[in-house]
């Protein structure tokens, strides 16, 4: 009876009975925020840590609420970080300061597409979008010209350094609206990673612009680790030195020209034990020989393609990519296929001497698949009118990411003194170590295939070298043979002008020679 008299007592005073029987929940600050991060994978949680770590007010959302508690318990256990998790997209939205900034962190293609759709609902005119995923660059210019009409500015940035990179500073390559770029530029350059001139980020141009470099600096990555891999494979199969021994010589490799991150983490990767599972052995042995790969490599080569520039080591990395997921193939051709049966006292192996080869042979093509890499930059910032800035670009992978070397500061230096150099290897500099280190880079493609391993990617870098300093190529034979079937003409040395010849009595007159080149690329 008087449990039913409490209630009836407070039955008046609806407000009170709520405050006796509800938990407190005190509501986020409206507008409280300076950015908002949405997207929970494991990227997501680590940037809005990495922001909120350097003091700004961070609010997360996510499609599933679970990845919002974590995000914001992790703040907590990580020393009260300033983050704020929001259990729907409006109430998101309503958490930022004006104009709102959004970094959306979600799979690239269709679920950005469907994020954007959400988020825009409640977004107004100066308000500015995010995508820090890796998306065509494409994408990124449909999806600008679908927000202009609300006055909403997309900004594609590419963020490269995996988890930890995310986490404690990565290279941040943005693209976009000046006036948006201003906007998030006060938060970027903190977060971003610090090396000697500045942090690893700053404006590269237009909407696009930002996408289109992070997409080839993937296509610089699969190179390397194809040409690391390649170097690796030689120690093993013509060296035969131990994974201890290997991993040695990475990380001796790793405090000269070579230093770079990749070359750390493969020192550290062959020397790992199998403690955890099978407890003898390495690690690495036990991995099955199948690359996997998220595209951009692929869109790379389509770049390369589609702006008729040579990018032979990046390619000769995808194409590995593919014949690895070829494994049951591969097991069989083991069976049938043959490769050359030599013995040292055939091809004389020094190993002090391959060692020191496979060093400088590693080094050239290092530098030729970033000039392949910056070149299809250059083109396509041309046909855009993006005005991208090589130089920055190689300034901005000198920390956080996954290319971070010590050759970019060469590398800057090199686009710095010269802003129209045509190649990166026409530089005094870069073009005296490769000469140097020529004859050291061929014994090493001769002694691998005369072992038969395969090394597509340093023959690759060897041969762009070798095509692109030779004054004249077999060409003029090739044009020839178009004559011959197609009519497809010609020029000559000797005179200005086009030409058709009749290569036998069966050719007749082709007409108009001039209207023949229509169609060329």
């Amino acid at each position: 009876n008087r449990s039913i008299l409490f209630v009836h007592a407070y039955a008046i005073q609806p407000s009170l009975l709520s405050n006796l029987l509800l938990p407190q929940v005190t509501p986020p600050p409206i507008m409280s925020c300076d950015i908002g991060l949405y997207g929970l994978a494991v990227m997501g949680q680590n940037f809005a840590l990495n922001m909120a770590s350097h003091g700004f007010k961070v609010c997360v959302g996510n499609r599933s609420p679970s990845k919002v508690e974590l995000t914001v318990n992790r703040a907590k256990e990580e020393g009260n970080l300033p983050i704020t998790g929001a259990s729907s997209p409006e109430e998101f939205c309503k958490q930022l300061s004006k104009p709102r900034k959004i970094i959306i962190l979600v799979m690239a293609g269709k679920p950005v597409d469907d994020t954007i759709a959400t988020l825009s609902q409640y977004l107004e005119a100066g308000d500015v979008i995010v995508d820090g995923g890796n998306e065509w660059f494409h994408n990124t210019l449909r999806r600008a010209k679908e927000l202009e009409p609300k006055g909403i500015h997309f900004v594609g940035m590419g963020i490269s350094g995996g988890e930890e990179g995310a986490r404690n500073g990565p290279s941040l390559m943005p693209g976009g609206p000046k006036e948006a770029y201003d906007l998030i530029e006060p938060i970027i350059t903190k977060c971003a990673a610090q090396v000697n001139d500045g942090p690893c980020t700053g404006y590269l141009g237009p909407v696009g612009a930002g996408n289109y470099v992070k997409m080839i600096h993937n296509g610089i990555e699969y190179g390397d680790m194809q040409l690391i891999g390649e170097i690796y494979d030689v120690m093993k199969s013509v060296l035969k030195i131990s994974n201890e021994e290997m991993a040695k010589v990475f990380h001796d490799w790793n405090s000269t020209e070579l230093e770079s991150y990749l070359i750390e983490i493969t020192a550290k990767i062959l020397a790992k034990k199998d403690d955890e599972v099978t407890g003898e052995g390495y690690v690495v042995d036990y991995i099955l020989d199948k690359t996997g790969m998220k595209g951009t490599g692929r869109w790379t080569i389509q770049e390369a393609a589609e702006r008729s520039v040579a990018a032979p080591t990046m390619s000769a990395s995808l194409d590995a990519r593919y014949i690895s997921a070829r494994k049951d193939e591969r097991v069989k051709a083991s069976t049938v296929l043959k490769g050359p049966d030599v013995t040292s006292a055939e091809i004389p192996i020094h190993k002090g001497q391959l060692l020191d080869d496979l060093r400088a042979a590693l080094y050239c093509s290092k530098v030729c698949s970033y000039a392949q890499g910056l070149g299809i930059i250059k083109s396509c910032s041309d046909d855009m009118n993006w005005d991208i800035d090589l130089s920055e670009c190689a300034r901005m992978w000198k920390g956080g990411c996954i290319i971070r070397a010590q050759i970019l500061q060469k590398i800057q230096d090199a686009l710095a003194r010269d802003k129209n150099l045509p190649n990166l290897i026409l530089d005094p500099v870069v073009a005296g170590e490769l000469n140097e280190r020529s004859a050291a880079w061929r014994r090493v493609v001769a002694v691998a295939v005369g072992y038969g391993v395969p090394t597509p990617a340093l023959c690759g870098s060897l041969n762009y070298f070798d095509s692109y300093r030779r004054e004249r190529l077999p060409a003029n034979l090739t044009q020839a043979q178009r004559d011959f079937f197609g009519g497809h003409t010609y020029e000559r040395i000797d005179r200005d002008g086009v030409f058709h010849t009749a290569w036998t009595e069966s050719h007749k007159s082709i007409g108009d020679i001039n209207e023949r080149k229509a169609g060329e690329l």
